[in-house]
C-alpha cells in the first residue's frame, strides 16, 4: 500500500488551469481500482492519495501522468507502507 503526497511546487498557481486533467487523472485511479483514497492536504499543502493493488514502480509511471506533476504544480512523494494491523472495517488492506 502508498500514500502518494502531492506538495504544491513552483506552479501552485497553475493549479486551476490543470484542475479538470488532475481530476480526470484521479478518476481514471479510482475506476482502475489503485485510489482507495484522495483529499486535500491541510491548510492548503497540496494533496494525498491512498493507493494499493499496483506495484511502485506502476505507481510511479502513473503519478508522472498527473497533469499536476507533469507541469511542476505538485511534487509527489511516494511513501510504501507494509501494512500488518487494520482495524476490521479495514482488513481488506492487509494483503
Amino acid at each position: 500500500m502508498f500514500i502518494v503526497l502531492l506538495k504544491f511546487a513552483a506552479n501552485k498557481a497553475d493549479a486551476p488551469r490543470h484542475m479538470d486533467g488532475h481530476k480526470a487523472w484521479l478518476e481514471q485511479g479510482f475506476a482502475d481500482g489503485v485510489f482507495l483514497l484522495s483529499g486535500s492536504v491541510q491548510p492548503k499543502q497540496g494533496g494525498a492519495v491512498l493507493a494499493a493493488n499496483t506495484t511502485r514502480e506502476e505507481l510511479a509511471h502513473r503519478i508522472a501522468a498527473d497533469p499536476f506533476v507533469a507541469e511542476d504544480v505538485v511534487r509527489a512523494e511516494i511513501i510504501e507502507i507494509d501494512a500488518s494491523r487494520a482495524d476490521d472495517r479495514l482488513s481488506f488492506l492487509i494483503a
